[in-house]
């Protein structure tokens, strides 16, 4: 039975269903559930710091139950962003129902689609990375697999990386200066494999490209068959989808920096890198994601074996709770930045 707890990652998306079905103030229900409820009940379950043992690894890894969770993510996600556009095109709505759906199906895009898309761009298999790219797709970041992948696990905790929020830096102004960077970061690194490969800019290897291409003809298909309504929804859709993963970026390094050796160069990735967060909800609905410093320390290893380091810096509250605590910048200050490690500050 405890393999079926990331059952529980479904309840988001559920949600947004039976906002799609019953509309009117359901609409709302799904933003409330993640950043009311969820929050809630991570402050009333308790904190669980344990670890598996060897054997409970191994078998973890043998079972393919925790793969088909994810794998179970590209219809659902895909499902309700279809069934939601032809809602707004064919149901008259009143504009708060219309700004409520896109704010339902724009989670359901950063949770079940970009974050489970994440943890299968990770993957060895060629046939999950596919699934974890189909997964970016819809909010419009497939470039976020190049830049994610080749840049962010190398450059993480660094000034370098766009993707690690500085001291100080507010949620809002992080989510410019990470998109940004980030999209052109992805056109960097896609460029300077192509050329070490001595492959041209039009080569079939050029993922950024391939990627540009397939994002525009989802929104040309949309506007197509469905019209301008639909458009306007399937792209803000994607920005709350993005930004929800931006607005995670943020709190996952928020201040952590990695101190440079005698020779110049920065220390090597560690556990203190990565803020760590054992609230058991957030763990769940997130796939062990708030179990980030173990990620960072292997990144090859799947969600279900993740570990808690003692070293890690821990984080006072789950994920969605500190998400939510970031859009107040003044009141993130006061609760994080004593918890940043000085030598941090000072580098």
């Amino acid at each position: 039975m405890k393999d079926l707890k990331y059952l529980a990652a479904f309840s988001i998306p559920i949600i947004a269903v039976l906002g799609l079905s019953f509309l009117s103030y359901w609409v709302w229900a799904t933003p409330v559930f993640a950043f009311v409820c969820i929050p809630i009940l991570e402050l009333i379950f308790p904190v669980d710091t344990t670890n598996l043992q060897s054997e409970e690894v191994d078998s973890r890894l043998k079972r393919k139950i925790f793969d088909w969770l994810l794998y179970l993510n590209l219809p659902i996600v895909y499902g309700i962003i279809i069934y939601a556009l032809i809602l707004v095109t064919r149901q008259p709505l009143e504009t708060y129902e219309f700004v409520g759906l896109i704010f339902s199906v724009g989670i359901v895009l950063g949770v079940n689609g970009i974050n489970v898309g994440h943890e299968l761009g990770h993957r060895q298999q060629t046939n999950e990375r596919f699934l974890g790219k189909a997964l970016l797709l819809p909010s419009f970041y497939m470039h976020f697999y190049i830049e994610h992948n080749f840049g962010h696990h190398l450059h993480a905790a660094t000034p370098e990386d766009p993707a690690t929020a500085k001291y100080n830096q507010s949620v809002y102004s992080f989510w410019l200066t990470s998109t940004i960077r980030q999209y052109f970061n992805a056109w960097h690194i896609q460029k300077k494999l192509l050329k070490n490969n001595k492959l041209s800019f039009f080569s079939f290897k050029n993922d950024m490209l391939w990627y540009t291409i397939f994002q525009l003809l989802y929104l040309v298909l949309i506007t197509t068959l469905l019209g301008t309504t639909a458009l306007l929804f399937a792209v803000c859709a994607g920005i709350v989808g993005f930004i929800l993963l931006e607005t995670v970026n943020y709190i996952e390094h928020y201040g952590l920096l990695r101190l440079k050796t005698k020779s110049g160069r920065y220390e090597r990735v560690k556990e203190i890198h990565s803020w760590n967060s054992n609230h058991v909800i957030g763990r769940i609905v997130l796939y062990e994601l708030t179990r980030h410093s173990d990620h960072h320390f292997k990144s090859s290893k799947k969600y279900q074996i993740l570990d808690c380091h003692d070293d890690s810096p821990q984080m006072p509250f789950g994920y969605p709770t500190s998400m939510v605590l970031a859009m107040v910048p003044p009141l993130w200050f006061k609760i994080m930045n004593k918890r940043v490690p000085r030598e941090m500050v000072l580098n």
